[in-house]
């Protein structure tokens, strides 16, 4: 099982050549390919036509959608980003920060293309998803 971040869907709707979509294009239907409620807010509210939409929406919406948050992953990712702030990193976005710890936490391996994650594999034991 990954889980594929929203920087990965993004370009791969995008039609964007990368080792990440290439990956993602390849495992789609072989392996278990999982997205977090999140990520699906994330890339569907990109989409500008209703027609490229509706198909992500049946795309996205046909994978297993985690539930990313909840009090105790909440805490755990503000523990995760102090964590990384003391080692002089301070990550962007929160979502990031909330994707990266529910990884960590049930030991998913997540596919990404946004640096804001090297962080959390460097320092905190994200699994790659490779």
């Amino acid at each position: 099982m990954i889980l594929v971040d929203s920087s990965v869907w993004i370009d791969f709707f995008n039609g964007i050549v990368c080792p990440e979509t290439d990956k993602l294009d390849e495992i789609l239907g072989l392996e278990e390919v999982v997205i977090g409620d999140l990520i699906l807010a994330e890339v569907l509210q990109g989409f500008r036509k209703d027609s490229d939409y509706k198909t992500a929406k049946n795309i996205l919406t046909s994978l297993t959608v985690h539930d990313l948050l909840g009090t105790q992953m909440a805490i755990k990712s503000a523990d995760n980003y102090r964590k990384l702030r003391k080692k002089g990193f301070t990550i962007r976005k929160t979502a990031d920060v909330i994707i990266a710890t529910y990884c960590i936490d049930n030991k998913i391996p997540l596919l990404f293309t946004d640096k804001d994650f090297k962080p959390f594999v460097d320092h905190l034991r994200l699994k790659v998803a490779t």
